[in-house]
């Protein structure tokens, strides 16, 4: 089909996975518990590091998470006691185990007890001049393992653009935190990363309909193919491109086509 023919399949697509509904059986679900910004930071980037595997399960063990912190993350993560992360030394989820689960709290602790918001951590290397967000990932992540002794092991859950990953859960947390409409799925709670900076989560229903369309030609699944679609998605959309990530994931992993 045209590139004409293709947008306006695209965005009716949109139009039909971004909706509300969409939340039941998604890990978004898991911060729209929330109404406090930092709640709804700290819940929304944590559930985002543990998406591996089924979105059942990533939300049950997001919930577990969240209910040793009394079902208020900022509050426990500013005022726990380090005695009181004993309890987290059993939770476990696939990968992601004690170690790094402990260096998460004592970064969140050391960090919101300076900051005010989490998206300063990603404006430490990025200016709103940026094209994208690869200068505030690179930084985030250099910012993350700052604090004496971080564990090597826990580095594997914080990609890099740096390191060629395609930081698929970070963009889709800055996804999460960035965009804005009336459709009350992505938060938009924050404003001075704009969403034409963003970048496509790259999963394999997005990648396997990215390519099925010819958006999508580099062979390797990198950051450069991040950086492709998102430049053809631009294309369609220059101001918030990453809405076709509702599009090419739900026709992947929602459609029964």
């Amino acid at each position: 089909m045209s590139n004409k023919e293709l947008k306006k399949f695209l965005d009716d697509c949109v139009d039909k996975y971004n909706r509300p509904n969409f939340l039941e059986t998604d890990p978004i679900s898991v911060p729209h518990r929330f109404s406090k910004k930092q709640d709804i930071e700290i819940s929304a980037f944590w559930t985002a590091m543990l998406a591996w595997g089924q979105r059942k399960t990533i939300i049950n063990k997001a919930n577990e998470l969240f209910g040793l912190m009394d079902g208020a993350p900022h509050d426990f993560i500013l005022n726990h006691q380090e005695t009181d992360r004993k309890t987290f030394l059993s939770f476990v989820h696939r990968t992601f185990q004690a170690t790094d689960t402990l260096y998460f709290l004592a970064f969140f602790q050391w960090f919101y007890q300076n900051n005010h918001s989490l998206e300063e951590a990603f404006l430490k290397k990025m200016g709103q001049g940026d094209a994208d967000t690869s200068n505030g990932l690179a930084g985030f992540r250099e910012l993350f393992f700052s604090l004496p002794d971080s564990p090597e092991r826990t580095r594997k859950h914080i990609p890099s653009p740096l390191t060629k990953s395609t930081c698929k859960r970070l963009n889709m947390f800055l996804r999460w935190m960035v965009r804005s409409d009336d459709r009350g799925v992505d938060f938009g709670i924050w404003k001075n990363i704009k969403p034409s900076q963003l970048l496509v989560p790259l999963d394999v229903h997005v990648e396997r309909y990215a390519r099925r369309f010819g958006l999508l030609e580099r062979p390797q699944t990198d950051w450069l193919a991040v950086l492709e679609l998102t430049g053809r998605l631009r294309e369609f959309d220059p101001e918030d491109p990453v809405k076709y990530d509702f599009a090419l994931f739900g026709l992947g992993a929602l459609s029964l086509n």
